[in-house]
């Protein structure tokens, strides 16, 4: 009888060490796998223009938040023929502005059109999973983690995203599918793309 323990012992032993904890998708490796991946982990920009800008740029809703901090001006200026229709604008940075996008700029930056890094994902919790084979379907919540003050103006950090990303099982284990997928399922970059703020 003795034997015949040792010898299940062992055999469980071989078993569990022959499986990858990526063998199973639980909601902790589903959460881990979203959180690590590039796509996730990505930096919102906000692309900055100053100078003459069209009138649908200026009235933008990024640019309407500036206009209310005091960040940025405008005066009606004549269109340049690379950009169409008339009202165009003049933007500069008022004293508020140039203080606060001081640090974001990056050096030696003389374009008057430049990239801010404003915010990043927060992963908030794995509401769902759905497998159908060596395929399966992860809804989860997200949220924007603002950078900055600018990133704070511009995202509100209290409303959380709902997403739903395909994975795919492979012979080393369960990988989210990233960027754009081919099929019906959704990777990664579509299923934050199409996020809807979380009721």
């Amino acid at each position: 009888m003795r034997k015949l323990r040792i010898a299940l012992a062992l055999g469980f032993l071989l078993f569990a060490a022959a499986c990858s904890p990526r063998d199973f998708l639980t909601r902790r490796l589903a959460s881990d796998l979203i959180a690590s991946s590039d796509t996730f982990k990505s930096t919102q920009l906000f692309w900055l223009r100053t100078g003459v800008i069209s009138n649908k740029d200026y009235v933008s809703p990024e640019y309407l938040v500036l206009q209310r901090r005091g960040w940025i001006t405008g005066t009606t200026d004549r269109c340049p023929p690379d950009i169409a229709p008339p009202p165009c604008w003049q933007v500069t940075l008022t004293p508020i502005g140039v203080e606060t996008f001081h640090d974001l700029i990056p050096n030696g930056a003389n374009s008057q059109y430049f990239s801010v890094p404003v915010a990043r994902r927060q992963l908030t919790r794995i509401t769902g999973i759905s497998k159908s084979g060596a395929a399966a379907e992860v809804e989860f919540l997200w949220k924007w983690i603002s950078l900055n003050e600018v990133g704070g103006a511009l995202y509100d950090g209290g409303v959380q995203y709902r997403s739903t990303v395909a994975f795919r099982r492979y012979d080393d284990g369960w990988r989210v599918v990233e960027g754009s997928a081919a099929k019906s399922t959704q990777g990664l970059e579509d299923a934050l793309k199409s996020s809807e703020p979380a009721p």
